[in-house]
């Protein structure tokens, strides 16, 4: 593939995230929106007016424009049909959240890709914000404990499938990203509000352990039928710990400063009963604000995806860690239904 030419671009969907893609797609340098695909002639026509590209009424009016690379922003149950039809014509795919709706599919659609010689990056766009850029940053933490709420009013998006596919499925990525492997063990429970599929739920992974020999414990919330908006991570490792707030676009990390013979000392003290009550307990710590640097999550995701069409490198969030996340989901659902949970 040339690399001075532009990638030829197309958008397969123009709902609420398709709108976005669109408009990052459009922008992006070393790329031509070419084709704007969706069922719908008055989104397809309106969004092609705005940032130019052909208005497609189908996939196969899409491919015909001679389109390189393709973001697939439809219903999950719609990816399968696409990406096989995409990739099957030597086209890449950026995908929105989750991948498929269970790991079976995920898997085959994560192979032919791999046939086909084609990038397929899944759009955990949430890797890619500053905030958790930050939080990826810091160096010397080995989490022990992370805890994850990802809560909002309902808004009747993706009620194709449950909270555990449309949140916390950006959690699970994340986690799984953080520690380095998947958990072997995993209990919830979950419920169901306005349909069968469940509204909020709740989970404890357990993963294996470290080298070190010590595990790390997760507890994830997500729920779209709160009262408000909450996106916060907190991550407790032997040295350190991380509070962070995606809404808030802030953080803080507080770090052990005391030398080994003030800790000893302390040690000591506390062992003996001593009175502590006059130790000001900041001066055996560091607290720092989380340094948050700038940028569009969804710009910076879209440009790794075109990185990895041009090099033929792997993107960052690959149909594999995809594959990852999706299964980890499955266990959840299938543990809060072993729990009693009433879903189908």
């Amino acid at each position: 593939m040339s690399t001075t030419a532009p990638l030829r671009v197309g958008v397969v969907g123009c709902g609420r995230m398709g709108r976005h893609h669109v408009r990052v797609a459009s922008q992006a340098d070393g790329t031509d929106l070419v084709a704007i695909a969706d069922a719908s002639e008055e989104r397809r026509t309106t969004l092609a007016e705005q940032f130019g590209g052909t208005p497609c009424a189908s996939l196969d009016e899409l491919l015909a424009v001679g389109v390189q690379a393709i973001v697939v922003a439809t219903p999950t149950v719609t990816h399968r049909a696409i990406v096989l039809q995409a990739v099957a014509a030597g086209v890449h795919c950026l995908v929105e959240k989750p991948l498929a709706s269970d790991e079976r599919t995920a898997t085959e659609m994560a192979e032919a890709a791999a046939r086909s010689g084609v990038a397929l990056q899944v759009g955990h766009v949430v890797r890619y914000d500053p905030i958790m850029v930050a939080v990826r940053g810091l160096a010397g933490i080995t989490p022990r404990f992370i805890e994850m709420d990802r809560i909002s009013p309902m808004t009747f998006r993706s009620v194709d499938v449950g909270v555990v596919l449309d949140m916390m499925i950006h959690d699970l990525d994340l986690l799984l990203m953080l520690v380095g492997s998947e958990p072997e063990e995993i209990h919830a429970n979950a419920v169901c509000v306005l349909g069968e599929a469940e509204d909020i739920c709740n989970a404890r992974l357990v993963f294996p352990a470290g080298p070190d020999g010590l595990r790390c414990v997760a507890n994830v919330t997500a729920s779209r039928m709160a009262l408000k908006t909450e996106r916060k991570l907190r991550i407790i490792s032997e040295d350190a710990y991380v509070s962070a707030d995606f809404v808030a676009r802030q953080g803080t990390v507080v770090r052990k400063t005391a030398n080994a013979e003030q800790l000893d000392k302390v040690r000591r003290q506390l062992k003996d009963g001593d009175d502590l009550s006059g130790v000001n307990y900041l001066d055996l710590v560091k607290i720092e604000p989380l340094a948050v640097g700038a940028g569009d999550p969804l710009t910076l995701q879209f440009a790794d995806f075109v990185r990895a069409v041009r090099t033929g490198q792997r993107p960052f969030v690959d149909a594999e860690a995809g594959s990852a996340a999706v299964r980890t989901a499955e266990r959840i659902v299938e543990a809060a239904r072993a729990a009693g949970a009433r879903m189908v």
